[in-house]
């Protein structure tokens, strides 16, 4: 199911009694489930009856008998299992075991008061595993995977229209060339539009083109997405960009070289079956950037990345011995990954 169908179903009142959302875009996750918490629960009942689970700490067992238990003083209660990495294919170091049998079986039996969240990461499901098939088949599934243009003008609409605002085509679509399809920045920009624009209720594409200027680690971030995509175009206008405003190669060269460690590092910890918030304590880097680190790599071999940073030691050294201009060889570096 796309996440604009599961968006529309929660927003009408029709709460599913368990859903399953995997996927890299984690944004798409967290917003789901604050939609149903949003529906089902007020904000004086979250105390006693939301309860979330890391299922790299605790096992399902625990969080199923939560599941189990009557809401206190009647009523509706929402159980959260994060991280579920036992849904996928991924090998994890855990010191306990999840009794998965049990989890098949309250799929069978799900009482009509708990609202039950399973959440991974991951970009696949092990779909051999009896507990995926019985999940796929009664539960609602949500594969929050990257959004597709269309998709991505629909939800920055949709999101426009939760902030009081709307916001024009041109607006979006220029809106989603400067910030990308990273959804945690774009509600961060449109938030911020929505203010600005106060009883106005249409945003133009002056106004973003006023309110949102590349910042300098956008820009990176923007051209090592571009160079992950092979989109050759969009990483040399990035570039170009930067040389325009008197940033020096090898320090775009540096930046790139760090940005491409920590993906590589990001996938060889979620490989492990890591979750976010223990990989940002392990590569000591915001949650926020391993989001988004974990959303690139996704479609990556960890042999590539680890090519790619050789690369870029190549070039490092041959710039600084001479070999090649900066200018030219970040250039053909780029042009290289079309």
């Amino acid at each position: 199911m796309s996440y604009l169908k599961v968006s529309s179903d929660i927003q009408k009142g029709n709460i599913a009694p368990i859903y399953l959302l995997y996927g890299t875009e984690t944004y798409l996750i967290e917003d789901i489930i604050q939609k149903v918490i949003n529906s089902v629960l007020h904000v004086d009942e979250h105390d006693m009856k939301l309860v979330r689970y890391d299922m790299t700490e605790t096992s399902i067992d625990e969080a199923i008998e939560e599941a189990y238990t009557f809401p206190f003083m009647g009523g509706m209660k929402v159980v959260i299992a994060q991280d579920a990495g036992f849904l996928t294919g991924a090998k994890q170091k855990l010191s306990f075991e999840h009794t998965i049998q049990k989890l098949v079986e309250y799929v069978d039996h799900a009482p009509e008061e708990t609202v039950f969240i399973l959440t991974t990461g991951a970009e696949k499901l092990d779909e051999r595993k009896k507990v995926v098939k019985s999940l796929k088949k009664s539960a609602t599934v949500l594969h929050a995977a990257p959004l597709e243009q269309k998709e991505l003008m629909q939800w920055i609409a949709e999101k426009a229209k939760e902030l009081g605002v709307t916001i024009e085509r041109e607006a979006a679509s220029y809106l989603i060339e400067v910030v990308g399809d990273h959804l945690l920045l774009l509600s961060s920009e449109l938030s911020k539009l929505a203010l600005y624009n106060g009883d106005e209720t249409t945003i133009t594409k002056k106004e973003v083109e006023l309110l949102v200027p590349r910042s300098f680690e956008q820009d990176i971030f923007a051209l090592v997405d571009a160079v992950v995509k092979r989109n050759a175009t969009r990483s040399m206008r990035i570039y170009r960009d930067l040389l325009k405003q008197k940033e020096a190669p090898l320090k775009i060269l540096s930046l790139m070289v760090r940005q491409f460690r920590i993906l590589y590092q990001v996938k060889q910890l979620v490989k492990q079956g890591y979750g976010e918030k223990m990989i940002a304590g392990r590569i000591k880097q915001h949650p926020y950037a391993v989001k988004l680190a974990s959303k690139q790599v996704a479609s990556f071999q960890t042999s590539e990345l680890a090519n790619l940073i050789k690369e870029l030691a190549e070039l490092d050294f041959s710039i600084k011995t001479g070999k090649v201009s900066d200018e030219l060889g970040v250039e053909l570096f780029l042009l290289k990954r079309s």
